[in-house]
């Protein structure tokens, strides 16, 4: 047994070669992904374990997610110190080649960095956050992840999309729940000329006070927008607390079919286009010509 421990010893203790004054054995060679698996699945634990008592405590889902980011950077920064370490590897010795790496990928990598810092300040300020609903190029969504390079939304549709953290800070974006989930958004509809003003008006904001959904404060507020070419225009305003686009177009569906019931019960007309014809002179009936010959 003592023979067979004295053998393997001697294997590991084989010198391989030399680097930066270190020479490197193959125990230690073997040794490195042994501490690397099991300082990866410690570190793992960790962070599930600290991003459950973070939700646990109320946390929001960004602030676990760059919380999470953030210990494994330091712990994995920790994890190769320590090893390079317990190998008596100087950390000075990897000045010069990470100089020189981060040079070329500098120069290779712009917009891979770009993108890798702009998820960081996105992470950091908050200016968007897990959860909030986005409108981004026409398009709208709900943040999904910040990512190291990019975010991920869904849209409406139901398609994910992966934008460049970079876009999301150069570009205009539409944040609807920044602050918070109060949405303020329109119905307009349009009535027959003759159609009693104030009544029409009355019963469009009964239609929206009837909602359950839509906020009593602010109240609403009924418009006369505009004497139209086919019919008398009125917009309404009002608030909901609403996170994504279906649920406003629920809401203004809902307060469409209101509308419409109360009008057919009041006997407003909802106007459509049409055009009068006005035909100057006199109507002579043309016969054809084979009556006039005969």
């Amino acid at each position: 047994m003592q023979e067979l421990l004295a053998e393997i010893r001697q294997y590991l203790s084989f010198e391989l070669f030399t680097l930066f004054k270190h020479t490197f054995t193959l125990g230690e060679l073997l040794f490195i992904p042994i501490v690397f698996l099991i300082g990866s699945w410690v570190i793992r634990k960790l962070a599930h374990l600290s991003t459950y008592r973070l939700r646990k405590t109320g946390a929001s889902a960004d602030t676990v997610h760059l919380f999470k980011r953030i210990f494994y950077i330091i712990a994995f920064a920790i994890l190769i110190v320590t090893t390079l370490e317990m190998l008596s590897v100087p950390l000075t010795a990897f000045a010069f080649l990470s100089g020189a790496i981060a040079i070329g990928v500098g120069f290779g990598a712009q917009n891979i960095i770009n993108n890798f810092i702009s998820g960081w300040i996105l992470m950091w300020e908050r200016p968007i956050r897990i959860g909030d609903f986005l409108e981004v190029d026409n398009a709208r969504g709900s943040v999904e992840a910040i990512n190291t390079r990019s975010t991920r939304i869904r849209r409406i549709d139901g398609v994910h999309m992966l934008i460049p953290n970079s876009k999301l800070l150069e570009n205009t974006v539409i944040n609807w729940t920044l602050i918070d989930r109060l949405t303020r958004t329109t119905v307009k509809v349009g009535v027959a000329y003759g159609s009693p003003c104030k009544k029409v008006a009355e019963l469009i904001e009964q239609a929206v006070t009837m909602q359950e959904d839509i906020l009593t404060e602010p109240k609403p507020v009924v418009i006369f927008e505009d004497f139209g070419d086919n019919a008398l225009v009125f917009e309404v305003y009002f608030w909901v607390n609403a996170t994504v686009e279906r649920d406003l177009r629920k809401i203004r569906s809902a307060v469409r079919f209101a509308i419409d019931e109360l009008f057919n019960d009041a006997n407003i007309v909802i106007a459509f286009p049409q055009r009068d014809v006005h035909i100057d002179g006199s109507l002579s009936l043309v016969r054809p010509k084979k009556e006039v010959d005969a």
